[in-house]
């Protein structure tokens, strides 16, 4: 089945946020890319133990580089790039379906040349404390990744995280 949600990061720093971004990816449906560099090895037990014993059903897709990827994202669906510097807000717009959502690097967020590119398609998560810089990377992901199944509806199969 082809996912209609895919989630990428680029240029990930640290292990703990990809393997709490990989559980997410399987709690929503969607497929995880990372974009070389790496700032970890996806051997590290760090990375498993983060996406618990669930990692290896995450199967993310690796790319090279941004390059790589930009030739194919036309093909994954409709992007979105998660930045604290976007006028709207993520709740704002309208998910398409299938649809990518782009986040950068905790450190640094996304390069200036992708959000230049794709300005008109950047959104923010909003913070009321003018002084902080950001969210946490997987935070972020999964509050993105849960908007997007929200406005989608969820399958009629699904179960909460209630037991």
């Amino acid at each position: 089945m082809t996912p209609d949600l895919h989630v990428v990061l680029v240029e990930p720093e640290i292990h703990w946020n990809t393997g709490n971004a990989g559980r997410t990816c399987l709690a929503v449906g969607a497929q995880l890319h990372l974009i070389r560099p790496l700032g970890f090895s996806l051997d590290e037990k760090e990375v498993r133990r983060a996406g618990l014993d669930y990692w290896p059903r995450v199967r993310p897709e690796v790319w090279a580089d941004w390059p790589s990827f930009a030739r194919a994202l036309p093909s994954l669906g409709t992007p979105l790039f998660f930045t604290t510097r976007a006028e709207r807000s993520f709740q704002e717009v309208v998910y398409q379906r299938p649809a990518v959502l782009v986040f950068g690097r905790e450190s640094v967020g996304l390069p200036a040349e992708i959000l230049e590119r794709h300005a008109a398609e950047t959104v923010a998560i909003p913070m009321l404390d003018v002084e902080l810089r950001s969210l946490n990377l997987s935070t972020s992901v999964a509050l993105a990744a849960y908007e997007a199944r929200r406005q989608w509806g969820w399958p009629a199969h699904h179960r909460t995280a209630d037991r």
